[in-house]
């Protein structure tokens, strides 16, 4: 018997608590005008402390993705939780949504592939399902990374960027092979490391945390923009059209494309170096900026909703970032 993976329902769920560019103008030298030239982002979400944790942000969008996919907590067979901010250093995330709500006692597996995690995390379900190991698998992405942020001018140029959210998808075993993911395509190349990365605290040193680490910013993420850019928008059209060849596909006859949601100059030079519409690609950086693992569940679940998944389609998800990493799937809806 042949088993292939379907996508089965979706769900996200962003905090409340909404920071437009015009609030970090009060807070560090930068203006609405320069992150919208750098970036296209408008405004993001970041947590309220009490209220929102990575797991429970996860909890919420698993809870829309089950009512979507008209299943119970209990017909889940594993829970696969992509994030590079988990709750705690150890145990992973994924536990934490595994006791929250009437799972049975199943799998719980952390992914750390950071802006690829969901689409890593999606490629190991598919995995699952078509050994027959798994019928009903929760795929999850979610962070908070807006107290990694040091909302100050030192950090200024990274911390506009990013957000917190989380989203989820259920991905179902089914023998219709018309309605299935096709193909997942994964890579990685680790000398580029360092150039996006959050060094300390890590167990590099005995001392994980000391003052000197914080004085020099050591403790804040760090990233060269330009050498992001330069890889993300070659690696990006790349892996889209590996996972299109792969399966007999010619970028044509591609109906929408869900891209991770890192910059919308980056996704603008996708669109015009693969003749794209603005209807067959989806962003909504504008309102979220960069949700990391969560930003394509987040943008996939708001596609479906507004009616631009239909079935039948031919879906590609595209992701970029630390690590470096990159990652594809193609879907047909």
């Amino acid at each position: 018997m042949t088993y292939y993976s379907q996508i089965k329902g979706l769900g996200f769920y962003v905090p409340e608590n909404i920071v437009t560019n015009a609030d970090l103008e009060k807070l560090m030298d930068t203006s609405n005008e320069w992150i919208l030239e750098r970036s296209g982002i408008q405004e993001r979400r970041f947590f309220t402390e009490g209220k929102d944790t990575v797991a429970t942000m996860a909890l919420e969008a698993t809870k829309m993705a089950l009512r979507n996919a008209n299943l119970e907590a209990q017909d889940i067979d594993f829970i696969i939780f992509a994030t590079l901010s988990p709750d705690f250093n150890f145990p992973g995330s994924g536990v934490l949504v595994q006791r929250a709500l009437p799972f049975r006692e199943i799998g719980a597996l952390d992914v750390r592939a950071q802006c690829s995690g969901f689409i890593y995390a999606l490629s190991i379900a598919d995995q699952y399902i078509k050994t027959g190991m798994y019928k009903n698998i929760l795929v999850i992405g979610s962070e908070v990374q807006s107290n990694i942020l040091e909302l100050s001018n030192r950090n200024r140029n990274f911390a506009v960027l990013f957000g917190d959210g989380a989203g989820a998808a259920v991905v179902q075993a089914t023998q219709d092979s018309s309605h299935r993911i096709l193909s997942t395509h994964l890579h990685s190349q680790g000398q580029y490391a360092e150039d996006l990365f959050l060094e300390h605290p890590g167990s590099r040193l005995k001392d994980r945390m000391s003052q000197k680490i914080i004085d020099e910013g050591k403790h804040l993420p760090f990233m060269q923009g330009q050498a992001v850019f330069k890889h993300a928008v070659v690696r990006f059209p790349e892996v889209i059209r590996e996972a299109l060849q792969a399966n007999g596909y010619a970028e044509s006859d591609l109906d929408l494309l869900v891209p991770h949601q890192a910059n919308l100059r980056i996704t603008k030079y996708i669109q015009q170096v693969m003749n794209m519409p603005d209807e067959k690609v989806v962003s909504n950086i504008q309102k979220y900026g960069n949700t990391t693992a969560a930003s394509i569940p987040i943008a996939l679940t708001e596609a479906w909703q507004e009616g631009r998944v239909r079935s039948g389609d031919l879906v590609c998800l595209a992701a970029f970032g630390s690590g470096f990493t990159w990652a594809s799937a193609l879907i047909r809806w």
